[in-house]
Order: structure tokens, then sequence, then C-alpha cells
């Protein structure tokens, strides 16, 4: 079988994300660069994740074009290749419609940190509503993670998050959702206070030095 590593990884990177709740029904998709071959795997449209096998997973080449797989590429297809030819740095890309990034997505310009784990995934700006699945919005998804954003949310729609391989786009998965769980329970009981800017900062130079605890 074609890039078969690959998509091992998505489909386990799939059931994962079905399995902490991140992901339901059909709805969302996963795609992961081959470490050689300028080609993507990506899970299929419509085709529910449960009992996927590796042949249905979709292999896209970096312009969306449907090479290999059983069924066509997830309609998402736009962005997440969009945001692969512009970040060389990422290899792999998550979008669901998980429950709280999509509420916190309707209502802010962009949501905060609050623990110090978080503070590696912020800042997570909020893309405008455009139609699923268009240019339109791979493009402001590519202009909102900017040159090393983990993670985005989209109005009305949900998130997408990547990193430089499927661990660290579904850490970034789990954490933007926690981030939206926490700040929406603390709006709620009217305590909200995110980290200040200076200790989120001090965070991430920790994270990139690989010192934190």
């Amino acid at each position: 079988m074609k890039y078969e590593k690959i998509r091992e990884q998505v489909l386990e990177a799939i059931l994962d994300a079905v399995d902490q709740g991140l992901i339901k029904g059909t709805s969302g998709n996963i795609a992961l660069r081959d470490d050689e071959d300028d080609v993507v795997a990506i899970t299929p449209s419509g085709v529910p994740y449960k009992g996927m096998t590796l042949e249905d997973i979709a292999i896209v080449d970096l312009n969306g074009k449907w090479l290999d797989g059983n069924f066509k590429p997830s309609s998402e297809v736009p962005m997440h290749t969009a945001v692969m030819r512009a970040r060389p740095d990422v290899k792999a890309t998550v979008h669901t419609h998980a429950m709280f990034a999509t509420i916190m997505a309707m209502g802010a310009e962009e949501i905060k940190a609050t623990t110090p784990p978080q503070c590696e995934f912020v800042p997570v700006r909020v893309v405008p509503f455009t139609m699923p699945g268009s240019d339109e919005v791979a493009d402001r998804v590519v202009e909102a993670l900017g040159e090393s954003g983990k993670s985005v949310l989209i109005k009305n729609h949900g998130m997408f998050c990547c990193g430089k391989n499927m661990k660290a786009a579904m850490s970034a998965t789990v954490y933007t959702e926690e981030m939206a769980v926490t700040e929406y329970y603390a709006r709620v009981l009217g305590n909200f206070e995110p980290m200040p800017q200076e200790a989120v900062d001090k965070m991430q130079a920790l994270i990139a030095a690989d010192q934190a605890v």
C-alpha cells in the first residue's frame, strides 16, 4: 500500500479524537504530510471514522489533487494543504467542531491561556466565518496562524490546529479545547482571569528552550 505510515498515523489520530469527544459523526478532519514526498494523507469525506481502514484514508498532493484512496478526500482539503504550503514547519493538521471551541469562537477576538501548559498555543485568534471547504476560509486560516501560530478558531465552525508532527497537532487541539472550556466556565462564574502576558511570555520562553515543567 502507498504511504502506509502516514495513513496509519492519520487513522490513529482520528480515532483518538473521536474517543476524546473532539470529533463526532463524520465532522472534522485530520491530515499528515509525508516526510519525503509532497503528498498528504487526509481523512475521507462523509465516511464514519469507526471501522475506517487504511485504504479509506485519501492521499492528495499539496495542491489538493486526489491521488489515492477508496473515498474522495475531505472537503476541507484546501484548508489543510494551504497551511502546509505556507508553513514548511507544519507536517500535521487537525480540524474539529469541538463544542467549546465552537462556542467561544462566536463571541471573542481570541481566547487566552489560563494555565501554564496552555501558553504554548496562544495567541488563538478567531477567523470570521466563510464557507467551509472554500479557498477563502483556507486563506484566512493561513493569515491568522501567521508564521508560528498553532491554533485558530473559526467562527460558527470550530477550530484548526497544526504542528511539526501528529503528536504536536493533537496536543494543540486538546489544549485549545481545554482553553475554551476553562474560559467559558470562568466567564459564566464571573471570575475569568487569564494569565498575565508577562507570565505567558516567560512560559513560552521556557517551552521554546525545552525547560518547561
